[in-house]
């Protein structure tokens, strides 16, 4: 593990600062060094790194997912000027749960920004599930999250505050539970033409230096207003959640903020919707009508068979050797979906139904039949293979 000194807290307040005009030199400062997908994203990083100094007026401590599909697309450099402006920042490489439980308890009032750096290699697939960590991060999105560990030395059990603001940038996607928990940026790499600034530590950090010190004067001096707003939210649930605080710095900033606050609170929660990554059961739905096509029923062995042909679906690779009838098993268990042992034209054998997934295709992937034609697979019917007669004989 890698790690900065966190900074000393800036407390001396600046009051008469011009919001809108510093958000604006934030915007600056980064768009200098790196090129953002768009404005929405542009926004949303500066609001998050404004709000990380004001963790205390918060109920929700939003996440930031920076991710690229591949190197060099500029997300260490955005997550390094973030952490040239961010309050407190204690950046990480491969850390551990233990360590940063005690990062983010030894300072409970006013807790460090984490940042994670190369985040694919502790959530990736490769890298197990670091499921403590993952919870951490999870359970730290609410302010009253808090996690009990038991202290052998005094013999006593500590509640550890897990509540601070992080940002994680990785290859990749990060787990879905943090994903829901963050604002999304995604990075792609610079095309011809496109240019930047060269980023040198020892010459531009002071400028970024002076930057947060005006940035965290004008934060904390309306610490109390933003404890108390209540913005008004185009978006509801967790999306609302998260994006409040960063709304409610961009209304205090005044200008033109409050509009483009807003507008990316917008964008950026629809295009998470729309290019998330599909939860593991909710793809695994998906994939089975198309396996199905128009049968009524399948052995097990063939709808596992048909899953893994599809080179695009990760069937074929999931696990260590692919999907299993267990596993498979498993994963639509939590739909209440089952096999059964049937009389098929092959033989008996373990078998799904149509009827078993009709319920959770209509709930969790429906499509977008048109009207009268509800019911039919998105994609077109596969060929027959044996065992798929209409009639079947169930034990």
């Amino acid at each position: 593990m890698t790690t900065t000194t966190p900074d000393a807290p800036l407390v001396q307040p600046e009051p008469a600062a011009d919001g809108a005009a510093l958000l604006d030199q934030v915007r600056a400062a980064i768009a200098r060094y790196v090129i953002l997908p768009d404005e929405h994203a542009m926004t949303g990083v500066v609001l998050w790194v404004a709000a990380t100094h004001a963790v205390p007026a918060w109920a929700h401590a939003t996440r930031l997912v920076i991710r690229a599909p591949e190197k060099r697309c500029g997300k260490s450099r955005l997550l390094q000027l973030i952490q040239a402006l961010s309050h407190q920042p204690l950046m990480s490489i491969n850390v551990s749960s233990s360590a940063m439980y005690r990062s983010i308890a030894m300072a409970e009032n006013d807790p460090p920004t984490i940042l994670m750096d190369e985040a694919d290699t502790v959530f990736g697939p490769k890298a197990g599930d670091n499921e403590d960590l993952r919870g951490l991060l999870n359970g730290g999105f609410d302010r009253d999250a808090y996690t009990l560990r038991y202290d052998a030395g005094i013999r006593q059990v500590e509640a550890l505050s897990t509540f601070a603001m992080a940002a994680l940038a990785g290859i990749g996607t990060m787990p879905d539970t943090i994903e829901d928990r963050a604002v999304v940026i995604r990075m792609r790499r610079r095309a011809p033409g496109e240019s930047v600034a060269p980023y040198r530590m020892r010459r531009d950090r002071p400028g970024m230096d002076g930057l947060k010190v005006h940035l965290n004067r004008w934060v904390r001096a309306n610490l109390r207003d933003l404890e108390l707003a209540v913005p008004e939210m185009p978006i509801e649930d967790r999306a609302a959640d998260l994006w409040e605080p960063l709304i409610a710095i961009a209304d205090l900033a005044g200008g033109h903020w409050p509009e483009d606050a807003r507008e990316a609170a917008l964008v950026l929660s629809e295009d998470r919707e729309a290019n998330a990554r599909q939860s593991v059961q909710s793809r695994l739905l998906a994939d089975c009508r198309t396996a199905f096509g128009d049968a009524n029923a399948l052995p097990s062995s063939v709808l596992l068979d048909r899953l893994k042909e599809d080179s695009e679906a990760p069937w074929a690779t999931y696990g260590n050797t692919g999907l299993n009838p267990r596993r498979l098993a498993e994963l639509l268990r939590e739909f209440d979906i089952t096999s059964r042992t049937m009389r098929l034209d092959t033989g008996q054998a373990k078998a799904y139904t149509r009827a078993d997934f009709a319920d959770a295709w209509e709930r969790y992937c429906p499509t977008e039949a048109a009207p009268g034609q509800a019911g039919l697979p998105s994609q077109p019917s596969q060929p027959s293979h044996g065992g798929e007669s209409p009639g079947q004989t169930m034990f």
